[in-house]
């Protein structure tokens, strides 16, 4: 494998991993939900962290820099592998996402669990087991949060990085298409962690996705692995300013993970700079923050602390109270147990 141009410690690379999610979720909240005609009057395109504007209802009122769900989960997921010495059990996981929800309900918080992880949730409460909630999901509700297993398993073996992730995706998407989203994700994320550049860590996202489409309960939907591959050769050959539109209208940005994954991983394929990349995916419409989100996550491992302008690191870790150092300690000691 053809390491970065200038090698990064794996624990710098882990840490701009969680802080590059971090910082596309806050990039994107703004913009989340929205339309590209309302991004437009509200925004432009975005160029850095700003208030959600008036045509924002899920992050009314929230001040620049603010993360959302995607974060707050990534976070949740890091921890419960740590407290679960690299397993997830599916009850904790299940407890940990309604106390989430309530908690934020009774904040009056607009930004709740998403369509698929709800239906899980609620299947819960009915009595059906967590370990088999999950058989409907899926949307981007796994790969959003699935940053954590990248940086706790090596990229090495595909195959037990795809267990890992499939582990993470029980309880919500236990579904080929929430499996093979999670699983691209995780493996450019722990590809990056492993030294790959950008095109080594998208190969290994789409063999990943190969994988994962495999697993799961079977539900239609357009192969994520074949589409990720189409888009990244597609992408780049649009102009510039055409991009955003033809993400849009080609590829989609809904909560589908066979849209805003692959959105995402477009994205990072144009080999732009990390900060650029996204700004864009915060100015593309629909599920915003998520595929900044996922984006991040990917160019952090990749590229680094050299990702990240330092005051963007320092607003987002600031305003939201982040302290992902030791979360970060613990998934590399879980990655280095072998």
């Amino acid at each position: 494998m053809t390491t970065r141009q200038h090698p990064v410690d794996d624990h710098t690379a882990a840490l701009a991993a969680l802080t590059g999610l971090a910082i596309g979720d806050a990039l994107g909240m703004p913009t989340q939900s929205m339309s590209l005609a309302q991004i437009r009057a509200d925004h432009g395109v975005l160029t850095g962290f700003v208030d959600a504007g008036p045509h924002q209802r899920i992050a009314a009122g929230m001040p620049a820099g603010t993360i959302t769900d995607d974060t707050e989960q990534a976070v949740m997921v890091a921890e419960l592998l740590l407290e679960g010495d690299g397993r997830i059990d599916p009850t904790r996981f299940a407890e940990a996402l309604i106390a989430w929800e309530r908690a934020m309900e009774a904040k009056g918080s607009l930004d709740l669990l998403g369509p698929s992880t709800k239906t899980a949730v609620q299947r819960i409460l009915d009595g059906v087991p967590a370990s088999e909630a999950g058989s409907t999901g899926t949307t981007n509700g796994a790969a959003m949060r699935i940053a954590p297993v990248g940086i706790a398993v090596p990229s090495g073996d595909l195959v037990r990085l795809v267990d890992a992730v499939q582990d993470a995706c029980r309880v919500t998407h236990d579904t080929g298409l929430g499996v093979a989203g999670a699983s691209a994700v995780a493996a450019a994320v722990s590809a990056g962690i492993d030294g790959a550049s950008r095109t080594e860590a998208l190969d290994a996202a789409v063999a990943a996705a190969t994988i994962g489409a495999e697993r799961g309960h079977w539900v239609a939907g357009a192969d994520i692995a074949a589409k990720t591959a189409w888009a990244r050769g597609y992408l780049p050959t649009v102009p510039a300013a055409d991009r955003i539109d033809t993400v849009s209208r080609l590829i989609g940005t809904s909560v589908a993970s066979q849209e805003s994954v692959v959105a995402a991983l477009a994205l990072v394929a144009l080999d732009l700079d990390p900060w650029e990349t996204l700004c864009t995916a915060a100015s593309i419409g629909g599920d915003t923050d998520t595929i900044a989100a996922m984006a991040g996550a990917v160019l952090g491992a990749v590229d680094g602390a050299d990702a990240w302008p330092a005051d963007a690191v320092a607003t987002v870790t600031t305003v939201n109270h982040l302290d992902l150092g030791p979360l970060v300690d613990g998934l590399l000691t879980l990655r280095h147990r072998g």
